[in-house]
């Protein structure tokens, strides 16, 4: 399988240059900051107390700042989302690295982990004989043992409890605890606001000083009157004058390197906290994201009108909403809160309706999969056996409140912004298209988009019928305006004991575009590109790892039409 460069300089080569844009800038933060805290004068005494160790913590720290304030950026999802609208930013290449945002908020995440740890070693990595100073009175954490200060400090106890924090978030965020419980990583992952209040603590402490009299005292200069400050430039002649008077000087004369040149000191050094620099970093992005989710905050607290909620089969769960002033694009999601489930927990939910000018309704797919959608099927669905779908009228019904947030954009905004798109499900992972679906039955023509292949892979027979309406309705307007090609729909049973069909005689349309087994999908795109002659096709993939893999090496993958395949992929979970 031949990769096309061209092609994969379009998938994946914006991202890639972004990534080597971001590493340059740490590694040149890094390298920076560790010549200043190794060669700068003004850390002459620091550094030969603390040695190498000092350098490696002031670095990483720079970097940790850099990435504490990037981190913030792509979880200002509102803003995102006002970004993506095509008017915003017209270019469609920058509209498609904004759906890398997630990726990009991980990897700042794990360097934020990684190199918190490297600031501790300003107090683990020192040297078993440290220097010691006679400074002026108020500078006695010169005097001390660094390693004493890890558990009697204000920055060693912040140190330690952020990488305490730090490593909770990280474990707790990786997709096998994500997938099997999702409140734990919810409840971590809202610790962040503890690891900022404690990182604004650990710089205000003030226990690296550097020199602020370097005219006047040259760093490792003599007091003739008979005051030594450890020097490593003082000549032979002198080195032995001033060994025994000075407890804890060289033990050999040969440790002092041989120089002519003798630093006369004026004054004692005087020593000063260095001014704390985080704020600076973190206090833009940190303003902006909390701004954001206090204007999220205000949009979301007015609940909801639930109009009607419809139970599928295979666990599936439909609600139907009106909210005033609500405005969505296909293809958006937004979040679902509940107090009677859980008073802080949220969920994000693709919407499968969105509201247009005719209709206020829109709605949600939910598959029944954790504790959190089995206590709200069970305050929303009766639990007598009558069919939910009449609930509607009944005027009795009480449901329980609830809150959304939202919209936020989501890469299958784009799939109605190409000629050609590719859109490929599995499973529940068909509740991106469903909205895209239904505005192009509402009206097809107002858009760019005029061939949609729709590949939508289940396990369960039943699953097909949540949407099998739609789709029949959608097939049967088209084939009446005479665009039976506008949508291929390739309908794929993965796991059957025979040959077998949608229930219903209404479903006949689908019933002959029901296939057993799993797509072919080399075979697929080497028709499409065939069929697609040097245009450009919208890859769309919402589903398993495995799909999602082979999708994104058949994109790059060269191919003799002169098609090209851009390939996108669902980010919000």
């Amino acid at each position: 399988m031949a990769v096309s460069w061209r092609s994969w300089l379009d998938n994946e080569g914006v991202k890639h240059l972004c990534l080597l844009i971001w590493l340059a800038l740490n590694v040149l933060l890094f390298w920076k900051t560790f010549l200043q805290y190794n060669q700068g004068p003004e850390y002459h005494y620091l550094h030969q107390m603390l040695g190498l160790g000092l350098c490696l913590s002031r670095a990483s720290a720079s970097v940790l700042n850099l990435n504490c304030s990037l981190i913030l950026l792509p979880m200002c999802r509102t803003l995102l989302a006002y970004l993506r609208g095509s008017q915003k930013v017209p270019s469609r290449r920058t509209r498609r690295l904004l759906d890398k945002s997630r990726t990009f908020h991980i990897i700042c995440g794990v360097t934020i982990c990684i190199f918190s740890e490297c600031c501790l070693l300003v107090l683990q990595k020192i040297r078993v004989s440290y220097a010691k100073f006679d400074l002026q009175a108020g500078n006695d954490c010169f005097l001390e043992d660094p390693r004493k200060l890890l558990f009697t400090s204000v920055p060693g106890l912040t140190g330690v409890f952020m990488v305490l924090v730090l490593f909770l978030m990280i474990t707790a965020s990786t997709y096998a605890i994500r997938v099997s419980n999702y409140d734990i990583f919810w409840y971590t992952h809202n610790l962040f606001f503890v690891f900022y209040m404690l990182l604004m603590l650990h710089v205000s402490g003030g226990l690296l000083k550097y020199q602020t009299n370097i005219d006047t005292h040259p760093p490792g200069c003599i007091n003739l009157n008979g005051t030594r400050y450890r020097n490593t430039h003082l000549p032979e002649n002198l080195s032995e004058h001033f060994h025994e008077s000075f407890p804890g000087g060289f033990s050999k004369p040969d440790e002092v390197t041989r120089n002519t040149s003798v630093k006369i000191c004026q004054e004692e050094p005087r020593f000063q906290a260095n001014f704390p620099q985080t704020w600076l970093w973190i206090s833009g992005p940190l303003c902006l994201y909390c701004a954001e989710r206090l204007y999220r905050c205000i949009r979301s607290n007015k609940p909801v009108t639930i109009t009607s909620v419809i139970s599928h089969p295979s666990d599936v769960m439909e609600i139907r909403m009106v909210k005033e002033n609500f405005k969505a694009r296909p293809g958006q999601y937004i979040t679902l809160h509940c107090p009677s489930v859980s008073v802080l927990e949220n969920h994000p939910f693709t919407l499968t309706m969105c509201p247009t000018e005719t209709k206020a309704t829109f709605g949600v797919h939910l598959k029944i999969v954790g504790d959190w959608t089995e206590r709200l099927r069970d305050l929303l669905l009766p639990s007598s056996s009558q069919d939910s779908e009449i609930l509607p009228f009944i005027q009795s019904r009480k449901y329980p409140k609830l809150y959304i947030d939202g919209p936020f954009g989501s890469p299958f905004e784009e799939s109605l912004n190409y000629e050609v798109s590719l859109c490929v499900a599995g499973g529940i992972g068909v509740t991106p298209f469903a909205s895209i679906l239904n505005t192009l039955l509402d009206d097809w023509k107002p858009y760019k988009l005029r061939r949609l292949y729709f590949i939508w892979v289940c396990r369960d027979i039943q699953s097909f019928r949540w949407f099998a309406d739609l789709l029949c309705v959608l097939h049967n307007k088209l084939w009446q305006e005479n665009r039976p090609d506008y949508v291929n729909i390739q309908l794929y049973l993965s796991q059957t004991d025979g040959m077998q069909k949608i229930i219903g005689e209404k479903y006949q349309a689908l019933n002959s575009r029901l296939y057993i087994g799993r797509p072919q999908w080399k075979l697929l795109f080497d028709e499409i590109a065939k069929c697609n002659r040097g245009k450009t096709v919208g890859v769309f993939c919402c589903g398993p790892r495995s799909i999602s893999k082979t999708l994104r090496k058949l994109s790059n993958r060269n191919n003799s039409y002169g098609t090209r395949f851009e390939y996108n992929k669902e980010s919000f979970s």
